[in-house]
């Protein structure tokens, strides 16, 4: 059996001949100085354009020829061969096409038929070059112009798309006509019998190549990377067969072949400087697949209807958005009819809304200006959009239940809605709260971390906002919905998703996170991910033993140790240690990180504590910056995020913040409220977290590190609070594909209804007055009165009910509201009086009184032992593609009894989290402190003066650890195997002596010099090492 590479060549050259709809090319007629065929192009002109070529020859006679390459050349030179395809040519008042594309309908034959005259040739061993014999494998061209070259490879031969790369890139010379930039040949392919790479530009040894592969199951499914098996030929079959056959390479240089061009602004030396880059943008083969199998799906549609798109971060989405929109917006349906009047785009990215214009308009300036329409922009602006049949109108998520009000009136036209899942950088916390100064306090520090982790769980994204008021407004006949995530949630699945024969939900196409990394469009971000456990021990600093409620309790003491000064401290010296460890030798020394810290104060305290430690410990080379909402109040001052940022020489905007972290002026990012999500910074290599992290948040959040830049190779994430199994959790679902696993039964709101109504605390008499006044068109100034007396009597109703009874009810109502929007969209319904129990619900949960926990102020109340913190992973969490690991469950009603109050006493209160919390901070660590500290003590009279009479600084690092060092000595000395860990373990020597000095600074400050305390171990563990873990950053009191 032949083997050899031209056998493959042949395969690929018959089937193109035959099935694929080419003609074999030759080299007699081509002019490789010129790079075209021109007999060839003559001859297509000729055919299609008849008189226009009699009107030039007229005017050219014997150098019509030479003037139409002339002209042809001028324009490519100055336009590039893509718009010059697209647009062609025109001389003295004579217009002549190069290629005529697809018309939108078939109404028009004799567009039809010049379609079809398009010459499309394919050549074996395309000799190039007037210089040398070297020659191309295959090359594709359309009308004498060559488009598309390949290099092919063979296994059998030991040659794979290796050996075509470094062809590309060290026997291909760009400065060739063929080769040049958008003058020629826009596609380049290496192709083997398992694999295929492409590119659209060769620069010599920097030519960058993506592979071109439809992933391990076949495009649209989930996989890896590489190709399927196929049992009919060669596993890249599907590269000539569905991709470079005559109609689809007409199509491709028709809608989806572009021009990019990109500007960016960088600050160099402090000043900004704009380059500009142009790249062609060739759809890789996933994105081909969705829109193409989008198109043909939506044509055969007589209705509307939903398609979720599950495509990961690195999959390309802005140009998958770009090229479906312009698809639909000139969609032609089985009938020959156009079907959309108009298609919306929903995003916030503002990069989208140009890119998307870009695009479009280079593909067809018949479709008109695209709208855009902003959150600042007047209402009616919309409205005129749509009455103006506006082709493409892109608007935020903010707009997006505008459009069915808006739509009301246009039952009888069609629209498509693409929706982009963008996620803003910044959190949409309400005004007032982001108005709010923060109080200089722990207990505000530990109040905002619990408030902002409650509010970041209620934030919606798009997708939330987009089915939220799909469940509110019920399907529509006429509007055809395209949404792109990587994170569908179980809503999200259900109101989308496609339903499977195991009752399953699905999204309609996949392009995984696991294909995405295989192939090396994003990094893996779980691969270097180290998690950090802090163990600890609390005491109680009163002689009291009060009683608190054991849950708020437990809540006080952990929050109390989660934002103590010390431990806060602790976690910065490990952050910086490692920034300088690990992060900023890579990328080439570019490399940044971000803090993520669990609220807004936090963030500030980071950036006082992290500045603090450099300055102590002379380092220069870490430079943060801060993003946080509104204000915050630290040490008696309000600070805003650029009065942080900025200093007398630079000031430093929010808008202009990532202008200057792109910058190498700055590489540590704290952030609060920002930029945990839709921050793109191919530049941040490291993330450190302090923060809860669960889900969809965790993806998000985490993925802010996958962007590849070059030099990019890997990334590091180090986590105080979540574990391993955690991230695990939150990742699995979205590393493939994600599956609902079943149905919301919708028939479950009546049970809600009829549990609620058994408690006779309103009737339907009730519900119609509360319906009547929520109808009204125009509310009038006493309809909120109106409103709270309808409502009166249920509320008093529910007042009489005993404290457990009245836990239920709200439980009941916030399950049925919530699964009542729910069904609104599943089924569509007509319950008229479900619907009113519905609104009746909703208005009586706002008002009902909500029991509040006990506050428990536990503050001057504890105190801090010792806290450690020790690595418990390191190393790469590995993601299963297994089936039971990808399926998420819906939401489901959570009923039951109140939850059981229970009272302890404070001391019992504590040792139940110090049994939960306790480490490896070990009784002999515990000895060796308390031992040293305790001789320290004894004999510090000098050391008191010294602290009298000099700073923090000079104390702690020149005066305390001389006598430290004198003392531990002496200890080892005397105790050899108790003390040897102090002198083995060089970061436990530097943390005791740092930390002791701190304390014993603090504790000689506050003592008058002539009064010597005499200090017992009680004293130790309940004063001093309180003192120990005291505010770093408190200032000491003057005497």
């Amino acid at each position: 059996m032949e083997t050899k590479e031209k056998n493959f060549e042949q395969d690929i050259e018959s089937w193109l001949l035959g099935e694929g709809g080419y003609v074999k090319g030759n080299m007699w007629t081509y002019d490789k100085k010129k790079a075209i065929d021109m007999s060839t192009l003559i001859e297509f002109i000729e055919k299609t354009q008849p008189k226009q070529w009699e009107r030039y020859m007229n005017i050219y006679g014997e150098q019509a020829r030479q003037q139409l390459y002339k002209i042809f050349q001028s324009n490519v030179a100055q336009n590039g061969l893509i718009y010059v395809l697209r647009n062609g040519i025109k001389d003295r008042g004579i217009g002549l096409k190069f290629v005529y594309f697809e018309p939108a309908s078939g109404l028009n034959e004799e567009l039809v038929e010049k379609y079809k005259a398009n010459i499309l040739t394919e050549t074996r061993q395309f000799f190039y070059s007037a210089e040398n014999k070297n020659s191309i494998d295959m090359v594709l061209s359309v009308n004498g112009i060559p488009l598309v070259a390949l290099e092919l490879k063979n296994q059998f031969t030991n040659q794979t798309v290796e050996n075509s790369k470094h062809q590309y890139m060290y026997d291909r010379d760009p400065k060739e006509p063929l080769f040049q930039f958008n003058n020629r040949i826009l596609a380049y392919f290496g192709v083997d019998l398992e694999e295929v790479i492409m590119t659209t530009e060769l620069k010599g040894e920097n030519t960058f190549f993506l592979p071109f592969n439809q992933g391990s199951n076949g495009a649209g499914n989930i996989g890896d990377g590489g190709n399927p098996a196929n049992p009919d030929g060669y596993p890249t079959s599907y590269l000539w067969e569905k991709v470079l056959r005559r109609d689809m390479l007409l199509a491709l240089l028709q809608r989806y072949i572009s021009l990019q061009v990109e500007k960016k602004v960088k600050l160099v030396n402090g000043k900004k400087v704009t380059t500009e880059s142009k790249k062609i943008i060739f759809p890789r083969y996933h994105q081909l697949d969705v829109v193409e199998k989008l198109i043909a799906d939506t044509k055969a549609q007589k209705e509307g209807k939903s398609w979720l798109l599950q495509h990961s971060a690195g999959s390309g989405k802005s140009n998958s958005i770009a090229w479906l929109t312009y698809r639909l917006a000139s969609l032609h349906n089985l009938e020959d009819k156009e079907m959309f009047q108009s298609v919306f785009v929903v995003t916030d990215r503002r990069i989208l809304n140009n890119q998307l214009q870009d695009t479009i308009l280079g593909f067809d300036h018949k479709l008109g200006q695209i709208e855009t329409i902003t959150d600042s922009d007047n209402s009616s602006k919309l409205k005129d959009a749509i009455n103006d049949k506006k082709r493409i109108i892109i608007t935020t998520i903010h707009r997006f239940p505008l459009i069915y009000k808006e739509l009301d009136g246009h039952a009888q036209k069609n629209f498509a809605i693409v929706i982009d899942e963008a996620h803003s950088s910044q959190s949409g916390k309400s005004a007032e709260k982001l108005k709010e100064a923060l109080a200089d306090t722990d207990e505000a520090l530990r109040e905002m971390a619990a408030w902002e982790e409650k509010t970041e769980e209620e934030l919606k994204d798009s997708m939330d906002v987009m089915t939220e008021t799909l469940l509110a407004q019920g399907k529509h006949k006429n509007l055809y919905f395209y949404a792109f995530t990587a994170t569908p949630k179980p809503k999200t699945l259900q109101t989308f998703g496609v339903m499977k024969t195991d009752g399953t939900y699905d999204a309609f196409h996949h392009y995984s996170m696991r294909q995405a990394i295989d192939e090396g469009f994003i990094l893996d971000v779980l691969k270097y991910y180290t998690t950090i456990e802090t163990s600890y021990e609390i005491a109680k600093a009163i002689s009291e033993n009060p009683e608190y409620e054991e849950m708020p309790a437990t809540r006080a003491i952990k929050n109390y140790h989660d934002t103590h000064g010390f431990v806060l401290q602790q976690k910065i010296e490990v952050m910086v240690e490692k920034l300088r460890d690990i992060t900023l030798s890579k990328i080439d020394g570019q490399a940044k990180a971000m803090i993520v810290s669990p609220s807004r104060a936090h963030a500030v305290r980071y950036l006082f504590l992290l500045k603090e430690y450099c300055k102590k410990m002379g380092y220069d080379d870490v430079r943060p910056l801060i993003a946080f909402s509104g204000t915050v109040k630290y040490q008696g001052e309000e600070y805003t995020e650029s009065k942080l940022n900025s200093t007398d020489e630079q000031k430093i905007s929010e808008k202009q913040l990532p202008l200057f972290f792109n910058s190498d002026m700055y590489n540590v990012l704290i952030v609060a409220d920002k930029y945990q999500t839709g921050f793109d910074e191919p530049l941040l290599h490291t993330m450190f977290v302090d923060k809860k992290l669960r889900g969809v948040k965790a993806v998000q959040t985490l993925s802010r590190l996958n962007r590849s830049h070059k030099g990019k190779t890997d990334t590091y994430i180090l986590d105080f609070i979540n574990t391993a199994d955690d991230i695990k959790k939150s990742f699995q679902p979205f590393y493939e594909e994600t599956l609902l696993s079943d149905a919301v039964d919708v028939n479950v709101v009546y049970e809600y209804d009829t549990e609620l109504k058994k408690y006779h605390l309103w009737n339907t008499d009730d519900e119609e007055k509360v319906y009547q006044i929520y109808a009204k068109r125009k509310q009038g100034d006493k309809d909120m009165g109106k409103l709270a007396s309808a409502l009166k009597p249920a509320l008093q109703a529910y007042e009489t009910l005993v404290e457990d009874e009245q836990f239920k009810v709200r439980s009941l109502l916030k399950n049925f509201i919530r699964f009542y929007a729910y069904m609104a969209q599943v089924v569509r319904t007509f319950d008229r009086e479900l619907y009113k129990s519905y609104i009746f619900a909703e208005f009586f949960y706002r008002i009902i009184p909500k029991k509040a926990h006990e506050k428990v102020d536990l503050s001057n109340k504890l105190a801090l032992i010792n806290n450690k913190l020790t690595e418990t992973f390191s190393g790469s969490i590995e993601l299963k593609p297994t089936e039971k690991d990808k399926t998420v469950n819906p939401e489901k009603g959570t009923q039951g009894k109140k939850p059981e109050e229970k009272t302890d006493l404070l001391a019992n209160i504590i040792e139940k989290i110090n049994i939960m919390y306790a480490g490896k901070f070990t009784e002999a660590d515990r000895v060796i402190v308390e031992t040293i500290y305790d001789k320290m003590v004894r004999s510090g009279k000098a050391l008191k003066k010294q602290a009298k009479n000099n700073d923090a600084q000079m104390f702690e690092t020149s005066i305390f650890p001389k006598e430290f060092d004198k003392v531990a000595q002496k200890c080892y000395m005397e105790q050899m195997d108790a003390f040897s860990k102090l002198f083995e373990d060089e970061q436990f020597y530097k943390r005791v002596m740092s930390e002791m000095a701190k304390a014993m600074y603090l504790n000689y400050r506050n003592t008058p010099i002539g009064e010597v305390k005499e200090i017992n171990m009680q004293d130790v563990e309940e004063d001093s090492l309180q003192g120990m873990a005291a505010e770093p950053l408190s200032k000491p009191k003057e005497d």
